[in-house]
């Protein structure tokens, strides 16, 4: 039955069902939007390489690459390419894998279940066989070289590789050119069948829509074919130090000027729900006091030339990985280094913000969140992750406003250790020593 969850602050009805095959299915109608998203989405990224197959018992680790290579094998079908049924409906189609999630979806004004249709009939019904999957590793080989050819590509994975001993996280999400020439047809099968089942998959739709009619047409869809009973997956990760792995590394290539990137590893990343949605809102809300375009350090760095506009910071956190990031392209490597290690060592050891400087930053954050729900695209690739973590989205600004300090100290501490610091530098080739 469905059920419908009101956010009253934010104005929005939540509409959700868990379907009798499993599959969990979530409706954002969006009054005055004419556009509509659907996505559908798997709990299958990158780091899921270790793990028990659906009816077996034995454990297996798969090449590295294939959550990534599943993804483009999605779309080629018996009888053609699937982004040409969904360019005849008027619709825009698009796929992407990351660490933990695998999600395929489309955009469109009209004809909305015509491709929601199409949506869930191609990611239900897979079609792989020897051929296509040899002709598909020269597409990928290609890909995985062109990013080995993008500085700022090298510069974001070669600072994970640094963080990370053992987690695979440490791996490309399309795996190396090596790695994916072992994957078979076989192998994608067994992957498909353990983890594109209904229940490990969530659809969600935010738009011009009727929720009620956009249901009934789901549960008919999903009525109409037949899956095994739902079961749990049995993945398998190796155990992780708080130490990064490599505490400096750099890379010498076609760049004009030097790039710098400073990694901090997460150490309380066995966590999801509530505590999560509080840690991660906590650590974004330190860097953004510390690093933003507001702080004494971006007015101070700036002025001295040793950022520019490059300059960013982020961080990422997953159950089970976690790290932060900051950088900046720079002539000056070695004082953004240490200007940045400067900042938080005496955050550490002083603790300079304020609950104004957190009241500040706080309504700066809601803001920019309550913006980003009129975007139906933000919300509709935003909405699934938050749902995998235990989370809701629709959380965040109440969860925003009741943040303490006590929060930001507690985040601030599960990356400020050093021993968890990895600097990696891309440096001009004609430069290199």
């Amino acid at each position: 039955m469905m059920k419908n969850i009101h956010f009253d602050n934010l104005q929005e009805t939540l509409y959700n069902e868990k379907l009798d095959n499993g599959l969990d299915v979530y409706i954002l109608p969006k009054r005055g939007f004419s556009k509509t998203f659907v996505t559908f989405t798997t709990k299958y990224g990158s780091i899921d390489r270790t793990f028990i197959p659906r009816g077996k018992t034995e454990e297996v680790t798969v090449p590295d690459g294939i959550a990534h290579f599943l993804e483009h094998k999605m779309f080629e079908k018996e009888d053609g390419d699937v982004f040409q049924k969904f360019s005849v409906h008027g619709a825009s189609a698009n796929a992407f894998t990351s660490f933990t999630r695998t999600a395929y979806l489309f955009s469109a004004t009209d004809k909305l279940y015509d491709n929601t249709e199409i949506l869930l009939d191609f990611v239900q019904e897979p079609y792989f066989t020897e051929k296509t999957v040899d002709k598909e590793k020269g597409i990928i080989a290609q890909e995985i070289t062109m990013y080995d050819d993008q500085p700022d590509w090298r510069l974001y994975f070669g600072t994970i590789e640094n963080l990370f001993h053992e987690h695979p996280v440490k791996i490309d999400i399309a795996g190396t050119v090596a790695s994916i020439q072992d994957i078979t047809a076989d192998y994608l099968y067994e992957c498909y069948e353990t983890f594109y089942h209904p229940s490990n998959m969530v659809l969600f739709v935010v738009g011009a829509v009727d929720p009620e009619e956009m249901m009934a047409f789901i549960k008919k869809n999903q009525d109409a074919k037949t899956f095994d009973d739902p079961a749990e997956i049995v993945r398998s990760f190796p155990t992780e130090k708080d130490t990064a792995a490599i505490t400096e590394r750099k890379l010498a290539m076609d760049v004009s000027k030097p790039k710098l990137n400073i990694g901090m590893k997460c150490t309380n990343t066995d966590i999801d729900g509530e505590e999560m949605l509080i840690q991660e809102l906590s650590a974004g809300l330190v860097l953004d006091i510390l690093f933003g375009r507001s702080s004494e350090f971006y007015t101070e760095t700036y002025n001295d030339g040793l950022i520019d506009e490059s300059f960013s910071y982020d961080f990422t956190m997953e159950n089970g990985f976690g790290f932060a990031m900051i950088g900046s392209d720079t002539d000056q490597p070695e004082q953004l280094e240490k200007a940045i290690r400067t900042t938080v060592k005496n955050t550490v050891e002083t603790w300079p913000i304020t609950d104004l400087e957190l009241n500040r930053m706080r309504k700066k954050k809601i803001g920019q969140f309550m913006r980003s729900l009129n975007s139906p695209e933000f919300i509709a690739n935003q909405f699934t992750r938050y749902t995998f973590n235990n989370m809701n989205l629709f959380d965040v600004v109440p969860t925003l406003e009741k943040l303490t300090l006590e929060n930001l100290k507690d985040a601030f501490q599960t990356f400020s250790d050093e021993s968890g610091y990895t600097v990696y530098s891309i440096v001009p080739a004609d430069k290199a020593e």
